[in-house]
């Protein structure tokens, strides 16, 4: 694989294309609607989003070009069985929730905040950083990702205080114990635990709308969900509604008053859709050199696709399509946000993040308009005493997966500039 080979062109399946909509919205506005926090437009209702079309494409993909027996009936069976069973569920509990729960129409989504860059810039631990303000932000944890609906997430809760009640904690110790084991192998590379946040993208998983669907089926023109502003409009806004809904649900399980916290390297592909939804957002973007960055991100997917037992060809397949992927993840936030002058952004330096964590949180409350309360101020002089001492284990070259540091720098160059990255020599990865 040759990264003078690619395109910076739509490859045809991951990024679908607008038809007669401007690539470049500049406005909120479409077909005479302003779609707000409290309003939906005709294309928006708040039910259950499934994207058949994409369920179909790797339905194909596991009878027409999966070549591994094992991992073609594991695709399938998900795919028709658990999908299925799952989504319906969700669905029926969408519907249902108003009805359950009347305040749910009137929890407003205000200021939320959104933590987008490319993957393996600091996005994680800013992310978990932010919400140590647990009196502050709201945020999904992993398994609520897979329960979008209000109903089930009341009934686990409820089955959690029983547990911790009665039964001494006993179910929770036992799921926590599964939850470690299967997420084992991975640790290192990127934390995951039932119970702590994550990525907002999840909450798609069972939409078919999720990349986390890429662990599954490494081919980007299958599964990826990247370029969403480019989306047709109707599915777009019908994708968007559901998410924004999605918000609704979490804040009135968590609190109305408190603000939402999303971490999404994926969401650097939909900034205009969520300025659209959401008028009043507040943006976060961490950038670290992406002669770290790349590399790092493809040995993680490398690692996961490697417990899967993707074949090298599959995988050289999608590092291409993830390299491209990766250099538009660095270039569209300053595009899009250039559009928006006024809207709140905080810029971050993943070398700061690292270094002063507090200075960098401190800066950040002030660019977002926020006041930061004394509790956790005490958590971020707790957190600086510990800072610092980040040092990877995990070595990579560029040439590993056929990077060309000179054309990244010349792609760019603008970013290099202002944030003066150096060379790529004696790198680790994070």
């Amino acid at each position: 694989m040759a990264f003078t080979k690619l395109r910076m062109e739509p490859m045809g399946g991951p990024r679908e294309r607008l038809g007669k909509r401007d690539r470049a919205r500049t406005s909120p506005r479409q077909d005479g609607v302003v779609s707000g926090p409290g309003t939906l437009g005709p294309a928006e209702s708040p039910v259950f989003y499934f994207d058949h079309a994409r369920w179909y494409r790797m339905l194909r993909y596991a009878l027409d070009v999966e070549r591994d027996a094992k991992r073609r009936r594991k695709l399938l069976s998900l795919l028709l069985f658990r999908v299925p069973l799952i989504a319906g569920l969700n669905a029926i509990c969408f519907a249902l929730d108003p009805l359950f729960f009347p305040g749910l129409r009137r929890t407003k989504i205000e200021q939320p905040v959104f933590v987008i860059g490319h993957a393996r810039s600091g996005t994680t631990h800013l992310h978990d950083l932010l919400y140590q303000d647990k009196d502050r932000f709201s945020c999904f944890m992993m398994y609520e990702l897979f329960w979008p609906a209000l109903i089930p997430k009341k009934l686990i809760r409820w089955v959690a205080e029983i547990d911790a009640r009665h039964l001494g904690g006993m179910i929770e110790r036992r799921l926590r114990a599964r939850s470690d084991a299967r997420y084992s192998r991975t640790r290192d590379a990127h934390h995951q635990a039932a119970n702590s946040p994550e990525e907002d993208d999840g909450i798609m998983t069972y939409s078919c709308a999720s990349g986390s669907w890429s662990l599954r089926v490494p081919d980007l023109s299958v599964v990826g969900v990247h370029y969403v502003d480019e989306w047709p409009d109707r599915k777009r806004r019908r994708m968007m509604g559901f998410y924004r809904e999605c918000i609704r649900r979490q804040l009135y399980l968590n609190g109305g008053d408190k603000i939402h916290l999303s971490k999404n390297p994926t969401f650097t592909g939909r900034i205009e859709s969520l300025i659209e939804f959401f008028p009043d957002a507040k943006f976060v973007i961490p950038y670290r050199n992406p002669l770290e960055t790349m590399p790092s991100l493809l040995k993680l997917m490398r690692g996961f696709w490697t417990i899967r037992g993707v074949d090298e060809e599959t995988m050289d397949r999608g590092y291409t399509q993830m390299i491209e992927q990766s250099l538009h993840s660095y270039t569209c936030p300053a595009e899009v946000l250039a559009r928006h002058p006024d809207r709140p952004v905080s810029i971050v330096d993943y070398r700061d993040l690292i270094e002063h964590p507090k200075q960098v949180v401190s800066k950040l409350f002030r660019d977002l308009g926020f006041t930061m309360s004394p509790e956790y101020e005490a958590i971020l002089d707790e957190v600086q005493t510990k800072a610092g001492g980040h040092e990877t284990k995990h070595s990579y070259s560029l040439e590993e997966f056929g990077l060309d540091e000179a054309e990244i720098r010349k792609k760019l160059a603008p970013l290099f500039e202002r944030f003066q990255w150096p060379r790529a020599e004696g790198r680790k990865s994070a």
